[in-house]
């Protein structure tokens, strides 16, 4: 009769449980077990992807660069967007012509190669920038002009009112902003007045906000630049109630 005693399960080694066994015919084949954190690490020893290439932008007639970083909510605004294609613009920001291939944003640096450093990764996730807001959208339109115009003044803390620039264009233009007057005393000086609110070229040189477009019959130019100078002179265009 044999003997009896205790029996007890044989606790496993740590190296059994790291072993995993796969059947060959007759064969066994002991293989090594991988564990998640063993396999993120191996992963992680691949190369990174090359960075994202820029978009590029052609110009098209009414932009401007404050307008294209708005609408492609570019991180430093125009005055980035001009130094990323000085080369392209030249020496004067506001002078944008149809056709001009523009890029917006610069190229990521070269990918690395080899096992990134953990807290490199989690720094570079977390200084992720949060989602962009929806950009805002203006229709190409006398509405959408006065819009976008009167964003731009308060931006630069310039008054004025949708009425009292609306009101000013009709009185002006009839609301063409290709208006031009070739009869009154500007013009006899060489000086026509021009566009929506009728502004003769030195004073839309001298008022003209940074960012807009360098031709006066701009919509955009050209409102933001008079009403800058009714600003200056009446206090708002919505002082203005005649010729100025």
């Amino acid at each position: 009769m044999p003997a009896k005693g205790k029996h007890r399960r044989p606790k496993s080694s740590p190296l059994a449980r790291g072993i995993a066994v796969a059947g060959t015919g007759g064969a066994v084949l002991a293989l090594p077990v991988l564990g998640a954190a063993d396999a993120a690490a191996a992963q992680s020893g691949t190369a990174a992807q090359p960075a994202a290439a820029p978009k590029t932008y052609v110009v098209v007639a009414g932009d401007s660069l404050s307008k294209i970083a708005r609408e492609h909510s570019l991180s430093g605004g125009w005055k980035k967007l001009y130094e990323d294609n000085r080369g392209t613009l030249g020496d004067d920001p506001g002078v944008i012509r149809p056709g001009l291939k523009l890029t917006l944003g610069e190229k990521g640096p070269a990918a690395s190669s080899g096992r990134a450093d953990r807290s490199e990764r989690d720094g570079a996730l977390a200084a992720e920038p949060a989602a962009a807001p929806a950009k805002k959208a203006y229709t190409n339109d006398l509405d959408g002009w006065i819009k976008e115009s009167l964003d731009i003044l308060a931006q630069h803390g310039i008054p004025g009112s949708y009425e009292g620039i609306h009101r000013n264009i009709m009185r002006e233009s009839s609301g063409n902003p290709l208006a031009t007057n070739n009869w009154d005393s500007n013009a006899a000086a060489g000086t026509p007045s021009k566009g929506l609110l009728q502004v003769i070229d030195p004073t839309f040189a001298a008022y003209r906000l940074p960012g807009t477009s360098a031709d006066s019959f701009d919509p955009v130019a050209n409102i933001t630049a008079a009403c800058n100078y009714a600003a200056a002179r009446y206090g708002s265009i919505d002082n203005v109630n005649g010729p100025y």
